[in-house]
């Protein structure tokens, strides 16, 4: 089990169990406490907890300058914050939060509110293991 950069493992063999059933069963228990003392919530998704290049410290939501063009042709930029989550497995889902209407606090503010909401709808309850996931920009309420 490997969760906010702590790991535990340990290897569970047939015939030092009694067979393949009670191996998986010993397994499946050790997992299941693993994850309880990591913090992690019980589930077969995949959740990422920590990336290298992100910007805010907030998993799931960065800044971005967001490039359209216009049906003229027009080149416009805008400042914002994307979140990501996926609401199913194999399914990503985004929304944008514009820091130009907003403001920088006021925008980061928001997509925090929206990527923790996320995080209780998927996972039932938000993620926010203590020594990660603090925002740069000041601190922000749970």
């Amino acid at each position: 089990v490997f969760f906010n950069g702590e790991k535990k493992v340990r290897f569970f063999s047939d015939s030092c169990y009694g067979g393949r059933d009670k191996a998986f069963q010993k397994a499946l228990r050790f997992r299941n406490k693993a994850e309880k003392e990591l913090g992690k919530p019980r589930t077969d998704r995949v959740i990422v907890t920590k990336t290298n290049n992100n910007t805010t410290g907030i998993i799931g939501l960065h800044r971005k300058c967001e490039k359209t063009i216009t049906k003229s042709g027009e080149i416009r930029y805008r400042n914002i914050y994307e979140i990501t989550w996926c609401p199913e497995p194999n399914q990503m889902s985004r929304t944008r939060v514009s820091i130009d209407k907003y403001g920088e606090e006021e925008a980061l503010l928001k997509a925090y509110r929206i990527r923790r909401a996320k995080e209780r709808l998927v996972y039932g309850k938000a993620l926010r293991p203590a020594n990660m996931n603090k925002p740069k920009s000041g601190s922000l309420p749970k």
